[in-house]
């Protein structure tokens, strides 16, 4: 992480003596050709800020007020993206939830010419690994995992997906209680002698659980609407997208089931219904038939998401 040194207040550089100005990876002067400042105040600020992600190099936000939702929002957002966030600091108590907003923080901190501020951000700035994994959307990678256990789950509201298209035998949407245990809900393409086919539908589950998007992030289910573009996979890990037409949410009993597959594992809280189904090495299989022991599709993953966004770090969900 770099340190910028803010010296808009002096009169000029010579006040400064240059071995103090090699401590810093840059002296800031008000403005700079490849530098976008950013005056975070609102939500029309946090949106300014990332238009301008992938079209310049530095963003630079500034709050009259300090806010950390929004600057957490826009260094989540640049990850990845080329462009890089500095924020401007103004008070010593502002410097750990810059440097460290989603474990990342932002890539430089421009701090006043005050001796208490500089040596604390020298301080974070040498705590602070200099550099983080780059995240990337990895195709799907699918795997098995046991089932440990099948429970009540009690009654909730449940998400049937209703896409534009058909889904073909094999292909389904993945779901899970953690962003980084998805298992593989079959679609409703499977004959019943009870219920006819609604071969563009998925029971994707209760209104908490996260699903994988088409671009690579993720959603909860409560958040979807209609044009949301979705990701459909098959049993091979082959993703493509699908949009949503319209969601179909009713209160129906639920069964929790939880899986493991070495360090991975996850749960999902599906309809207790003989037409929402997960794969298994065999084909697939209904959950009400399901069984501790039996082997389901799941997506495993690592990192932490925010606001969706996949990003180097840790994270834990149960």
């Amino acid at each position: 992480m770099d340190l910028w040194l803010d010296i808009t207040t002096l009169e000029s550089e010579e006040e400064i003596d240059q071995e103090f100005q090699d401590q810093f990876g840059r002296l800031w002067t008000g403005s700079s050709s490849d530098v976008a400042v950013v005056q975070l105040d609102d939500f029309r600020g946090q949106e300014e800020a990332k238009s301008l992600i992938g079209m310049v190099e530095w963003i630079l936000v500034r709050c009259s007020d300090w806010t950390m939702i929004p600057l957490e929002n826009i260094v989540a957002a640049a990850s990845g993206s080329g462009t890089k966030v500095a924020a401007s600091i103004s008070k010593e108590i502002e410097l750990n939830g810059a440097a460290f907003a989603l474990q990342h923080g932002v890539d430089a901190m421009v701090v006043p010419f005050e001796p208490g501020i500089i040596s604390a951000a020298k301080k974070i700035a040498g705590e602070k690994p200099s550099k983080y994994a780059e995240s990337t959307h990895a195709e799907a990678r699918l795997s098995f995992a046991d089932v440990t256990s099948i429970q009540s789950g009690g009654v909730g509201e449940r998400v049937c997906v209703d896409l534009t298209e058909r889904l073909d035998l094999g292909e389904g949407m993945l779901i899970g209680s953690s962003a980084n245990a998805m298992a593989m809900i079959h679609g409703e393409t499977i004959p019943s002698e009870y219920v006819p086919t609604r071969p563009f539908r998925v029971n994707a589950g209760a209104v908490h659980a996260y699903c994988l998007m088409a671009d690579g992030s993720t959603r909860y289910l409560s958040e979807l609407e209609a044009g949301h573009e979705v990701a459909v996979v098959n049993s091979e890990g082959k993703l493509r997208p699908a949009t949503i037409g319209r969601l179909k949410i009713e209160r129906r009993p639920f069964l929790v089931i939880h899986f493991s597959s070495g360090y991975d594992v996850g749960q999902i809280l599906v309809q207790q219904a003989e037409t929402v189904r997960l794969v298994k090495p065999e084909g697939h299989v209904g959950v009400t038939s399901l069984k501790a022991g039996d082997k389901i599709l799941i997506r495993s993953d690592s990192g932490m998401r925010h606001m969706g966004l996949e990003l180097a770090g840790e994270m834990n969900e149960r």
